[in-house]
């Protein structure tokens, strides 16, 4: 019997507890000078244990009071656009100096704006094929939004597992551009956890979102109309667009070629290169404790991700959220291009939320820096921000 007991307590230690994740912590980093003046976590975790698909990330704690202040898990867009874009060039402490590149080691320095003041973020590689986030077989390498949005939750369950002091901290989810298509849907599973009373518990308070994409048929046909307003296309092509489009101008137009021909004069886009010479460094990925052979070269945007959109639009995970109590704040850059705040305007008014206070002037340092209106749902309250000369990555931080 003695031996029965023993084979029990065994194999119940087995079961309970989860594949521990890799952590590392990290001191020093090239590129920046002396010590981390904060701790930085980096590490792996498995989120799909039949496929073997490993998500990496970068854990921060906040600089003030990690015991106390909010916990945030932040995403980046794309999909497939490394969170160092979010880290580096955001929010997070360290940024690229802004010096010519001359062929050396792209030098870092801290960011005096980061978020990381008042809270610790975990800043999350995903999905699989993003970052140094990785997958052993072909299989685990398909990916799309609702896998997306699992594999992310699974991450979450296990991080908090591995870190249990911060299970009381009041959670956040945060990200931008394409993740607002997927952090409504995380945060949808998580409030089912959290109803379920499932372990670990996690102290979940709402999201945030910062030029989300969220329905493209509504943000899509106002890409053009807001070309116009800022100037970025003439009087005569804006018509021209109207008239040959028929005001639609998502699709490919494959019937229509003086659409698509139109469409095509009004296109744009745009890249930096020193976090490429950055990443891809030896010394770095040691420093990161980046796992050898997993990954060929770090990119920052993976566009060949096999990648399947099958989530058209988010309003209704929102509507679902607001109804639950969650607090939500939607953020917009005024020159953003790609996803342009008309069509933000947009999709939140479809929600139909009762205005408590109306558009005003949003100051910082008393200087107006965007415009603010509240709406509001029962009690729940939806911010909206409207961030003056804000784009694409656009950013509190910035103002």
């Amino acid at each position: 019997m003695l031996k029965v007991h023993f084979l029990l307590v065994i194999l119940l230690l087995f079961y309970s507890n989860p594949v521990i994740p890799s952590t590392n912590i990290v001191k020093t980093l090239p590129g920046f000078s002396g010590s981390l003046p904060f701790k930085l976590q980096t590490g792996y975790i498995r989120v799909d244990e039949k496929e073997d698909v490993n998500y990496f990330y970068y854990f921060i704690e906040s600089e003030r009071n990690p015991r106390d202040n909010p916990l945030m898990l932040w995403l980046s867009g794309g999909p497939g656009c490394s969170v160092l874009s979010g880290l580096a060039f955001e929010i997070g402490p360290l940024k690229f100096k802004n010096v010519e590149y001359n062929g050396s080691l792209p030098a870092l320095e801290l960011n005096p704006y980061s978020w990381t003041k008042v809270a610790s973020i975990i800043f999350l590689d995903a999905p699989v094929g993003t970052g140094f986030s990785y997958s052993k077989s072909l299989e685990g390498s398909q990916t799309g939004d609702f896998v997306y949005a699992n594999r992310c939750h699974n991450f979450m369950r296990k991080w908090f597992l591995a870190h249990p002091k911060f299970n009381t901290n009041s959670f956040y989810l945060g990200g931008d551009s394409f993740s607002g298509k997927i952090i409504p849907i995380i945060a949808e599973q998580i409030a089912q956890s959290v109803e379920a009373n499932n372990i670990p518990k996690i102290n979940f308070k709402g999201y945030l979102l910062g030029n989300p994409i969220t329905d493209s048929k509504i943000e899509d046909n106002y890409k053009v109309k807001f070309a116009h307003q800022l100037g970025f296309i003439s009087d005569e092509l804006y018509q021209s667009l109207k008239k040959t489009c028929k005001g639609h101008y998502i699709g490919q137009h494959s019937n229509d070629t003086l659409c698509a021909k139109n469409l095509e004069a009004y296109s744009m886009t745009y890249k930096n290169l020193l976090v490429y010479y950055w990443a891809n460094d030896k010394t770095v990925q040691e420093a990161l404790h980046i796992q050898k052979e997993t990954i060929q070269i770090w990119i920052r945007c993976n566009r060949s991700l096999p990648y399947a959109k099958d989530v058209d639009s988010v309003v209704s995970y929102h509507k679902q959220l607001n109804s639950r109590g969650y607090r939500a704040l939607i953020y917009s850059g005024d020159h953003d291009m790609v996803v342009p705040y008309l069509g933000t305007l947009a999709w939140i008014k479809s929600m139909n939320l009762s205005i408590v206070d109306r558009w005003r002037p949003w100051l910082v340092d008393n200087q107006v820096a965007g415009e603010e209106v509240i709406q509001l749902q029962s009690s729940i309250p939806k911010n909206a921000l409207l961030c003056s000369r804000g784009g694409f990555l656009n950013n509190l931080s910035n103002l």
